[in-house]
C-alpha cells in the first residue's frame, strides 16, 4: 500500500534555490544587454528585462502554467484550467509528481515546481528584447511580451517537457530549455528585429557597447545563475544533478576560450566582451545537454559554441539584418548547436532517463545511429517556424497599429528619455554651471578673479526632473 504523501526537503531545497538563482539570471540578463548597448539607450534595454519578470509571472501563475504542465489536451496545449491562478494547491496531496501508486511525487510541492518553472518563462520574454535595442516603444514591447508568451512560449513548454508532440511524440531531448528556451527566443528575436527594422545610421555608425564592466557583471551573474537553470532542471538532488552542474562549468569556460581564439586568429586582440559572450554562448550551448552527456563531450561542446558563435554573430552584417545584440548569433546558434549536439552524444550511461523517461535513443557516436539527430532537427525546425511566425505577425501587428518603432526623433535624442523620461547617466556638471572645478569651488576664473561683468543666472522657469541628465 502506498505511503502518506511526504515532502523532500533536500528535492524542495535545491528547487528553491534553484529558482531564486535563476530568477538572478534576469537582472544578469538586464546588465549583459544594458553594457553592450549605447548609452541613451541602456535604461530602456534594462526595463525591458524587469517588465518582463513583473508580467509574464503574473500570466504564469494565471494560465500560463496550466497551458504548459497541465494535462494533455491535444499535443499542443495542457488542460488551461487545470492549475488556474484562482485555484489554491496547499494540501498535503498537491506534491509535484504525484500519482496514486507514488503519492509523494518528487517530494516538492506544487507551488515550487511551479514558480522554478516560472522563472524560465521569464528569462525566456526577456532574451528577446536584446535584439530590438534603442528602437522599440515600451508599451509595444509589453504588448508583444504577453501575446508571444501566451501563444508560443506556454505551449512550446508543454511540446517539450509537458507531454506534448516534441518530447512525447518526437522523443526529442531538451534537458534545460535549449529548444524551449534559446532556439524559441532566437528565432523570434529574428522576425521582431526584421519588423522593426535596422537602427538609424547602422551599420554605418559605429555602436560599440558603452559600459564593459556592466557587460562583465551581467556576465558573470548569468553565469551563476544558470547552475540553478540546468543542475536544478533535474529537479532532484542526485549524479544527475551534479552532472548537469560540471558540464555547465566545463561547456562554459570550454566556449571562452573557443570565442577569444576566434578573436585571437581574426584581430589578434582577445576581448572582455568576446570572453563575457563567449561564456553566454557556452551557457546557452550546454542547456539542453548538461544532463544527458559526458563531460568530455561538454568540453567539446563548448569548444564548438564558441568559436562558431563568435563567427554567427557577423552573419547580420552580411545577411542586413539589425540583430542589435546579438541574440540571433548568440541564443539561436548556440541553442541549435547544442540541441543537435544530442543526437550525437547523448548516451544511457550517464543518465538512463534518456530511454526510459523520454523514450529517446543514443547519439551517432554511442551506437544510436541518425535517429536522435533526426529528432533532434525536427524538434528545433518545428519550434523555428512555430516562433518565428507568431513573432512577426505579433510585432507586425503592433506595428501597424498602436506602432511598435519609437519616432525617428526619439531614437536620436535617445530613447531612455523618450520612453522613460528618464537617463543612465547623470553627465551634468554639478551646481549646474559651466565654470568646472573652479565654479564648483566658488572661484570665478582660473584667471583668478571673478568675471568681469558676469550677470546672475536666471532662476529655471520651471524645475527639470532629476531624472534626465545628460
Amino acid at each position: 500500500m502506498p505511503e502518506a504523501p511526504t515532502i523532500d526537503g533536500a528535492n524542495t531545497t535545491w528547487l528553491l534555490v534553484s529558482t531564486a538563482l535563476v530568477l538572478l539570471m534576469t537582472p544578469g540578463l538586464a546588465l549583459f544587454y544594458g553594457g553592450l548597448n549605447r548609452a541613451k539607450g541602456v535604461l530602456n534595454m534594462m526595463m525591458m528585462s524587469f517588465s518582463a519578470i513583473g508580467l509574464i509571472s503574473i500570466l504564469w501563475w494565471f494560465y500560463g502554467f496550466s497551458v504548459a504542465f497541465g494535462a494533455d489536451v491535444n499535443g499542443f496545449w495542457g488542460d488551461p484550467g487545470a492549475y488556474l491562478g484562482t485555484k489554491t494547491f496547499l494540501a498535503e496531496t498537491d506534491l509535484w509528481g504525484a500519482t496514486a501508486e507514488n503519492p509523494s511525487g518528487i517530494g516538492v510541492p506544487l507551488y515550487v515546481f511551479m514558480a522554478f518553472q516560472m522563472v524560465f518563462a521569464v528569462i525566456t520574454v526577456a532574451l528577446i528584447s536584446g535584439a530590438i535595442a534603442d528602437r522599440a516603444k515600451f508599451a509595444g514591447w509589453l504588448l508583444f511580451a504577453f501575446g508571444w508568451a501566451t501563444l508560443v512560449y506556454f505551449p512550446v513548454a508543454h511540446w517539450v517537457w509537458g507531454g506534448g508532440i516534441i518530447g512525447g511524440d518526437i522523443h526529442a531531448l531538451d534537458f534545460a530549455g535549449g529548444t524551449a528556451v534559446h532556439i524559441n527566443a532566437g528565432a523570434a528575436a529574428l522576425a521582431v528585429a526584421l519588423v522593426l527594422g535596422k537602427r538609424l545610421g547602422w551599420p554605418r555608425e559605429g555602436m560599440k557597447p558603452h559600459n564593459i564592466p556592466l557587460v562583465a557583471l551581467g556576465a558573470g551573474l548569468l553565469w551563476f545563475g544558470w547552475f540553478g537553470f540546468n543542475a536544478g532542471s533535474e529537479l532532484t538532488v542526485d549524479s544527475v544533478a551534479g552532472l548537469a552542474f560540471i558540464n555547465t562549468q566545463l561547456a562554459t569556460a570550454a566556449a571562452v576560450l573557443g570565442w577569444i581564439a576566434v578573436e585571437w586568429v581574426k584581430t589578434r586582440k582577445p576581448t572582455m566582451v568576446g570572453a563575457s559572450s563567449g561564456a553566454v554562448a557556452g551557457l546557452v550551448a550546454i542547456t539542453p545537454a548538461c544532463g544527458f552527456i559526458a563531460p568530455w563531450a561538454s568540453v567539446l561542446l563548448g569548444i564548438v559554441a564558441g568559436a562558431v558563435c563568435a563567427l554567427a554573430v557577423s552573419l547580420k552584417y552580411k545577411l542586413g539584418y539589425d540583430d542589435s545584440l546579438d541574440v540571433v548569433g548568440v541564443h539561436f546558434v548556440g541553442g541549435w548547436i547544442g540541441s543537435l549536439w544530442l543526437g550525437l552524444f547523448a548516451t544511457n550511461s550517464v543518465n538512463a532517463a534518456i530511454t526510459d523517461v523520454v523514450g529517446a535513443s543514443d547519439g551517432l557516436f554511442y551506437g544510436g545511429g541518425v535517429t536522435q539527430l533526426g529528432r533532434q532537427a525536427l524538434a528545433g525546425l518545428i519550434v523555428t517556424v512555430w516562433s518565428f511566425g507568431i513573432a512577426w505577425v505579433l510585432a507586425f501587428v503592433i506595428e501597424k497599429t498602436m506602432g511598435f518603432r519609437v519616432k525617428a526623433e526619439a531614437e536620436v535624442e535617445g530613447i531612455d528619455i523618450g520612453e522613460h523620461a528618464e537617463s543612465g547617466y547623470d553627465l551634468s556638471p554639478a551646481g549646474g554651471g559651466t565654470g568646472g572645478a573652479f565654479a564648483m569651488a566658488g572661484i570665478g576664473t582660473p584667471g583668478g578673479g571673478a568675471t568681469s561683468g558676469a550677470k546672475p543666472e536666471a532662476e529655471p522657469a520651471e524645475p527639470v526632473s532629476e531624472k534626465v541628465a545628460g
